[in-house]
This record gives C-alpha cells, sequence and structure tokens, in this order.
C-alpha cells in the first residue's frame, strides 16, 4: 500500500498583499541569516558591523543619500520602461542598447546644439530626441518580430552590442581631449544641456521625470484599454487575435513605448548625471532591470522599492570593500544570496504547502 506524503503543493488562486508582504520579509530574514553565517566563515568578522558598513555606504551622508537615489531613479526607469514589453511576454533584452541610444542622442545635442538654442529648448529636443532614438531601437527587431516572428530575445541582445558600436564611433568624433578615447565632461564651462539645479539640489528633475513615467505607466497598465490588451496579448496571441485585437500593432505600439522611456533613461543619465557618453554608461542597468520589473509583478510602485533595494545594496558594497578591504566579489555574494531568497520567495507567493490530512 502506498503511503501518501505528509505535504501537498497547491497553486495559490490569490494571495493578500499582507501576506506577500510577509512572505518577502521572511525571505529577507532568512537571506540575512545566511550572509552572516557566510561573513563568519569566510572573512571571521562582526556580521553587524559589516551590515552597518552597507548602510553607511548607502545613506551615511546627504551626498550618499541623493547619489542612492540618483542611481535607483535611472535604474527604475528602465524598469517602468520594460515592464509592458515583458508583461506581454515580449523579452526585450535590449534595454541596454536603448539606454545607450538615447544616451548619445542626448550627447548629440548637448555637443552641436549648445550655441544655437537656448538652454530650454535644448533639453526638450535632448528629451525627444532620446525617446525617438530609443524608440527605433526598440522597434527594429519588433519589427522582425511581428511580420516573420524572428526571436525576440536574440534580436533585441544583438542590438545591445550595435548600439556599443555605434557610441564607440560617436566617442571617435567627439574625444576630448583629442586621443584621450573618452569625450570627458559635455559643456563642463557652460553647463548647457545639463538639468538645471532646483534650491541647490541637482537630481530634482530626474525625480519628477521619473515620478511621471512610474505614475503614468501604473495608470496604462491597470486601466487604460492599450494596458488591458497588453495583458491579453502576454497571456495567449490567439486568445487576443480571437477577441479582434491586432497583436502586431500591439506589438510594435507596446515596445515603442518601452524603447522610448529606456531612451528617456540614457538623457537622465548624460543630462541629470554624468554629463558624458561612454560604452559603459548604461553599465548593465538593462539587465539588472529585468529583476526589479519581474520581481514587482510589473507594479510599478512595488519597483520602486526593490529597485532601491538593488541600489542600496550595491552602494554597499562598494563601502564594505574599502572599508574592510575585501574584495568586490565577496558583497556580490551576499547580493546574490539575497536575490536568491527573493526569487525563491516567489514559489510561496505563487504556490503553498499543505499538511495533508487522513
Amino acid at each position: 500500500m502506498n503511503k501518501e506524503p505528509m505535504f501537498h503543493m497547491s497553486k495559490r488562486e490569490s494571495i493578500t498583499l499582507g501576506k506577500r508582504i510577509m512572505i518577502y520579509v521572511a525571505a529577507i530574514l532568512l537571506a540575512l541569516i545566511v550572509c552572516a553565517a557566510v561573513i563568519v566563515g569566510l572573512v571571521h568578522m562582526n556580521p553587524l558591523g559589516v551590515y552597518k558598513a552597507i548602510f553607511d555606504g548607502a545613506l551615511g551622508s546627504s551626498r550618499r543619500i541623493w547619489i542612492t537615489i540618483r542611481d535607483t531613479l535611472v535604474l527604475l526607469c528602465i524598469a517602468v520602461g520594460l515592464a509592458p514589453a515583458f508583461k506581454m511576454r515580449f523579452w526585450n533584452i535590449g534595454a541596454e542598447g536603448q539606454v545607450l541610444i538615447g544616451g548619445v542622442v542626448s550627447a548629440a545635442c548637448m555637443i552641436y546644439l549648445s550655441d544655437k538654442v537656448p538652454n530650454v529648448v535644448l533639453i526638450l529636443l535632448m528629451l525627444a530626441g532620446s525617446a525617438i532614438g530609443g524608440l527605433i531601437w526598440g522597434l527594429i527587431p519588433t519589427f522582425f518580430k511581428a511580420h516573420w516572428n524572428t526571436n525576440e530575445t536574440l534580436f533585441t541582445l544583438m542590438m545591445n552590442y550595435v548600439a556599443m558600436q555605434v557610441v564607440t564611433f560617436c566617442i571617435c568624433f567627439w574625444e576630448n581631449p583629442k586621443g584621450s578615447n573618452s569625450v570627458g565632461i559635455i559643456n563642463q564651462a557652460t553647463q548647457a544641456g545639463w538639468l538645471p539645479s532646483v534650491a541647490g539640489n541637482a537630481y530634482f528633475w530626474n525625480v519628477v521625470i521619473v515620478t511621471i513615467l512610474t505614475v503614468a505607466m501604473f495608470i496604462y497598465l491597470k486601466y487604460s484599454k492599450q494596458g488591458y490588451e497588453v495583458a491579453v496579448v502576454g497571456e495567449s496571441d490567439s486568445t487576443a487575435r480571437y477577441a479582434g485585437i491586432n497583436v502586431s500593432k500591439v506589438m510594435l505600439r507596446t515596445m515603442a513605448i518601452s524603447g522610448a522611456i529606456c531612451g528617456i533613461a540614457g538623457f537622465i543619465l548624460v543630462s541629470g548625471s554624468a554629463h558624458t557618453i561612454s560604452t559603459s554608461t548604461a553599465n548593465g542597468r538593462g539587465f539588472t532591470a529585468i529583476i526589479v520589473a519581474w520581481m514587482a509583478k510589473f507594479n510599478t510602485f512595488i519597483m520602486i522599492l526593490i529597485a532601491f533595494g538593488l541600489v542600496f545594496m550595491e552602494k554597499g558594497a562598494t563601502q564594505i570593500a574599502s572599508q574592510y578591504g575585501l574584495n568586490e566579489n565577496a558583497s556580490s555574494i551576499m547580493l546574490g544570496i539575497i536575490l536568491f531568497f527573493l526569487l525563491g520567495a516567489e514559489f510561496f507567493i505563487n504556490y503553498k504547502i499543505e499538511r495533508n490530512r487522513k
């Protein structure tokens, strides 16, 4: 006679927000316990001291707070851009390239138009140009997907490398000083094309732009007809066609929005942060943003917390590397452990384990 297992697993129909938060909190606490064991076992340090150093690295001073906020905003902006594409189950792995194209368009405007138009007009042209650049870069693989069903994952990924070569090509013309193989700080003397400070805050407009995009995308996906079409196409192409939805049109429109927002992230990096362009301007954020969007279930407000948490750990990693003389890979291990537990929490959110009753 076969014995029934003691426990059985079943898919949840729904889960309350409170229970979801409790599962994430439990996952983070378990991750921190495991991280503490790793710290003690590998480097024989007090884990509380290391945790304090992580906090200081991200939020230890007003300057560090704003740098953490600045980088969170960029990561959040890219994740917001990826949200509609991923909700549609279009695997846009090309955010990195879309950010770079947006950034290179902004840099070009700063270099060629800074003495020809007023600064307000210049900034608006940069914003629009970056959005259009990212939009075009997103539409190229989408056109092939919509008409010939090409693999969007590989196509968008390869577009990243093309974008890097475009930036490299431009740097050859924009080198400053010549032979440096870098653009340097663009318009450092005039600050033409730089997002202006407000009340001494250099990142005020970054906050405004990303906040508008975050709220707008939440409303778009949750309450608009187009957002509903995105969800239906994501569930099933066949169902969408049966319901009379033009799948190719939805695909092109959604990726146009996705690419445009990623292009705006490039504008924020060039105009509102680094004031230069290089092949490392995106710095892997296009891939990290995939984790942010996926873990948040495409809810842009939840993305704020996840983006902040990842940037918080990144800044803390730099701090413990310098404070304790550790290789930054040691802190990457900690970040990996935390991500592992957070991704594992998704299992308990989607499934429940119950004890079998005799």
